[in-house]
């Protein structure tokens, strides 16, 4: 069974990719997660988690999701990270995780995919999204038939560069994943869709435009998906390509 959380798509579609090659069922933790629901979970083949990466490590909101779950029947777990450039260290800290929940280690796969992040960095142009997902798509397609000869993935080498940017995960989420500098320009229509797409429920229309709430984890699907691009992270976004994977 592969488990995915995606902000703009890029995990979502690894997930389906990798379920089409290996005949694996996929689920979407959205709703899971929004709505705190920890109920039991089973699946007889090994479990796959395809979800981003959030400063370098699992996003906290999967981890928390995943500490709070029982996973029934087969207790071997592949990850699958999709990510702008690599995924530092995150091995360390997966089989961290899979120790406290027992779970059997199977290895993680960073699959770099176009950039949406655009509170730090730009998103390609089309161009050069259309060659990212090329080489995407080969990644994948080896990814799953390891999957599928219940091989191990390849470990991925951290030197020290990979260890300082995972180890700084708590320091980053205390300082930066902040909610404060989202708003909305007029050109807002209210729509309603920044509500629907935030996995924590934390946007809601206040007079007609998006108010945040505090408990953001910087998905970038609210300023992604908004249709009229009316949503700005302080300046730094502002006449940036929005980027959802297709």
């Amino acid at each position: 069974m592969i488990l995915y959380f995606s902000g703009t798509g890029n995990s979502a579609y690894a997930a389906k990719y990798i379920g089409k090659e290996t005949g694996d069922e996929t689920v979407n933790l959205f709703d899971r997660i929004r709505n705190n629901d920890y109920s039991p979970l089973h699946s007889n083949r090994p479990w796959i988690v395809a979800a981003p990466v959030y400063c370098w490590q699992l996003p906290r909101l999967v981890k928390d999701w995943m500490m709070q779950t029982e996973f029934k029947g087969n207790k071997d777990v592949y990850f699958v990270l999709t990510c702008g450039s690599d995924m530092g260290n995150a091995e360390k800290y997966l089989k961290k995780l899979c120790a406290e929940l027992g779970l059997n280690y199977k290895g993680a796969a960073p699959v770099v995919m176009p950039e949406n992040y655009i509170a730090m960095f730009d998103a390609p142009d089309a161009e050069e999204e259309s060659v990212i997902m090329k080489k995407a798509d080969r990644a994948l397609s080896r990814i799953a038939r390891r999957i599928k000869n219940n091989e191990e993935l390849l470990p991925v080498k951290a030197g020290i560069g990979a260890i300082i940017k995972s180890g700084i995960n708590s320091i980053y989420y205390s300082l930066i994943v902040k909610d404060k500098k989202f708003y909305a320009e007029d050109t807002c229509n209210g729509c309603g869709l920044c509500v629907k797409k935030c996995p924590l429920g934390n946007i809601e229309i206040v007079d007609g435009k998006p108010q945040w709430n505090g408990n953001c984890t910087h998905c970038m699907a609210c300023i992604a998906y908004c249709p009229t691009e009316a949503i700005e992270y302080g300046k730094i976004s502002k006449g940036k390509r929005r980027y959802t994977c297709r």
